[in-house]
């Protein structure tokens, strides 16, 4: 077994750990293998091991994300310009809040800020869609390239939103508080490695109190997908003989409201049960990117029309990149 072997299996996937539980349901005597004792192992294997990961990638990413305050983040964006800024602001998008909820406040501020729109709406999809803590939970159950293929299309999806709408000039369709909102607030005193940890692990505690529960759902759902619902059922819906079955995906992941913490267990069961790769990740992206609960918090910010566009361009590129990922499937 290869370095790389060793990192993915043992480190990301801890094999370890499910392999321990195993043991420790049958000493108990239940059987890891049967339906109810499967459930089980499933449920009490991902939850722990989602958050040791959860708890690691929130420490690192905090502290790498107190180096980037708001109008840091705002001065590196106003360097830019034309797409390179919608660029930018994307990847600057991948070290920000992991959900689309929280992410509204930031976009918010950098239009109060005065960057153009189109650059706050690459901020505003990337944010969710593609952080740094999805990519190496998803190396932990799809694999190196997916993982990445999964934030290189993430990130084109993000840029390409926010050009079209930099393009169509929709200043006019975003409520007025927005542009007259305060300033999002300045960087703070140079901080020392103590602080930036002490930061670092505040989040830590704040962000697993607020998606701990996501965690625990989510996990129950994949359990009860992966040891009760017939192979059959998801194939026939989300496997490759439905054409539509990338559609049907993003049209169920729409309305949740979970973040990728919570989303990643659903989609490593309906990918257990022969859902396609693709199919998987469109919902992943729906259920991260356009959820309910975002969207009725981004109308109070912007207006109707902006808002039907935004979430045209997310709903198409999502789609797009189903489609995609089920015909690379084969290759990766």
């Amino acid at each position: 077994m290869g370095l790389w072997d060793v990192i993915q299996t043992q480190i990301l996937g801890m094999k370890w750990l499910s392999d321990g539980i195993g043991r420790g349901l049958a000493a108990l005597g239940i059987d890891p293998d049967g339906r109810a004792g499967g459930s089980l192992h499933f449920f009490l294997y991902d939850v722990i091991k989602i958050t040791i990961l959860l708890c690691v990638l929130i420490f690192l990413v905090s502290y790498l994300q107190s180096y980037f305050p708001p109008e840091r983040s705002r001065r590196i964006l106003g360097r830019f310009r034309g797409i390179w800024a919608s660029v930018m602001s994307a990847l600057l998008g991948t070290v920000t809040p992991f959900c689309s909820c929280s992410s509204i406040p930031l976009f918010i501020g950098f239009s109060s800020a005065g960057l153009p729109l189109g650059v706050t709406f690459s901020f505003l999809i990337s944010s969710p869609m593609v952080d740094l803590g999805s990519l190496v939970l998803l190396m932990s159950v799809f694999g190196a390239r997916v993982a990445v293929l999964y934030v290189v299309v993430g990130l084109v999806v993000a840029v390409a939103g926010g050009v079209i709408i930099q393009r169509l000039h929709m200043e006019g369709q975003v409520e007025d508080f927005v542009f007259s909102a305060g300033k999002i607030e300045a960087a703070s005193a140079t901080l020392t490695p103590r602080d930036r940890a002490a930061y670092a692990r505040d989040q830590v505690v704040t962000t697993l109190r607020k998606v701990f529960p996501y965690i625990l759902v989510g996990v129950g759902v994949g359990a009860v997908i992966h040891n009760w619902i017939p192979e059959q059922w998801i194939q026939t819906l989300l496997g490759g003989g439905n054409p539509l079955g990338v559609v049907l995906a993003v049209a169920v992941g729409i309305p949740m409201y979970a973040d990728i913490f919570g989303t990643i267990p659903v989609a490593e069961a309906l990918l257990a049960k022969g859902a396609q790769l693709g199919t998987v990740l469109a919902f992943m992206m729906a259920v991260t990117t356009l959820s309910l609960p975002s969207l009725i918090m981004l109308r109070r910010a912007i207006k109707p029309k902006l808002l039907a566009l935004f979430i045209s361009i997310c709903t198409l590129g999502i789609i797009a990149v189903g489609y995609l990922f089920n015909l690379l499937a084969y290759f990766l």
